[in-house]
């Protein structure tokens, strides 16, 4: 039988999905609001509770801002410590892509697992961004969330043991808090401005999965020319944003996707950890050929969690803007690249 969009379902959706998102926060877990939404809506779909389908104008505002959230995370000092170590910086960013495309193509050899949906599933950046696209790219949105959420956590968590016993750091700091912001109007006058000026920019070059990149190209000009006078989208809109795309893959679930899901996992774990090895050895790399310490090439390189590599660098005294530089390109290299790599795997020309 069909999947109603009834209000009593959007409202037990959304009224369970802020319960686990509270509890998944508490515990630290990186976009609670993602995978509370997740976990939600695939849980109603498989008891036939949930909305039939997400509305395509939430999930292009859902992906415009969390482009946004992207964007922002780029800095000006972090833009010159690129720069002045740019080819072996550039090095291991095409190291980190041929690493995950690589794992990608095997997982994609998994029965029910297309080559595409793997080399999304497991790229190497960017989670909530390529779960975002991956249906509009041709993946299965499904897989990707699950797996690159499953590798975000066995990032976050291998973090702090693998820095602490490999290289005696320190990891008992935190984050420091954020700073004021400039004020709530400024945050939504500077996410409205690059959600309208990005998506015009989106439908004029026809790019794929245009409502991301293009507010992140907007964000990320503004960001780094530093005209956007401190201002980050409203973490509200944010976690809506998250639970959004959280929703748009687990609607889908069906009981035959959760088996295909729940099969690619052992191999889908085993491949994260050939990649997290992959790109220790890339951070070895990086600090033999720019003198930067075995730990910070380590944090440069770790495939994911940069809100836990940004803790663990400034608890063991690291070059932060280094560190989350090599990140945020990392990020958005592997952002631009993916419809790239879409069209490849369709077979396009």
């Amino acid at each position: 039988m069909a999947r109603g969009g009834g209000w009593r379902r959007w409202a037990l959706l959304g009224v369970l999905t802020l319960a686990l998102t509270l509890v998944i926060g508490a515990l630290g877990v990186p976009s609670p609001a993602l995978f509370a939404g997740l976990i939600v809506a695939a849980g109603l779909a498989l008891l036939d509770r949930a909305p039939e389908r997400v509305p395509v104008g939430a999930t292009t505002l859902a992906q415009a801002v969390i482009g946004v959230v992207i964007g922002v995370l780029a800095r000006p000092d972090g833009l010159g410590a690129v720069l002045a170590e740019w080819p072996a910086v550039l090095l291991v960013v095409v190291g980190t892509l041929a690493v995950s495309m690589v794992a990608g193509l095997l997982l994609g050899l998994r029965r029910g697992v297309t080559p595409l949906s793997g080399m999304l599933a497991l790229t190497a950046g960017g989670a909530s961004g390529l779960v975002a696209v991956a249906r509009e790219l041709g993946g299965d949105e499904r897989l990707v969330a699950v797996v690159q959420y499953l590798r975000v956590g066995i990032v976050t968590g291998a973090m702090p043991v693998v820095a602490a016993l490999a290289f005696g750091a320190g990891t008992g700091g935190a984050a420091p808090a954020t700073p004021p912001g400039p004020g709530w109007v400024l945050d939504v006058g500077f996410l409205a401005l690059c959600t309208v000026l990005g998506l015009g920019l989106a439908l004029v070059a026809r790019v794929p999965a245009g409502a991301l990149l293009g507010p992140m190209a907007v964000a990320l000009v503004l960001s780094l020319t530093g005209l956007s006078g401190g201002g980050t989208p409203p973490e509200p809109v944010v976690e809506i944003a998250y639970a959004v795309i959280g929703w748009q893959a687990g609607v889908r679930f069906t009981r035959p996707a959760l088996r295909v899901v729940l099969g690619a996992l052992p191999l889908a774990t085993a491949l994260i950890v050939l990649v997290i090895a992959a790109c220790a050895g890339l951070g070895l790399v990086l600090s033999a050929l720019t003198g930067v310490t075995p730990l910070e090439g380590y944090l440069a390189t770790t495939p994911g969690g940069i809100y836990a590599v940004l803790a663990t660098a400034i608890s063991a005294g690291g070059d932060v803007t280094f560190v989350v530089a090599v990140q945020v390109l990392r990020v958005v290299v592997m952002l631009l690249v993916a419809p790239v790599i879409a069209r490849l795997a369709r077979g396009r020309p």
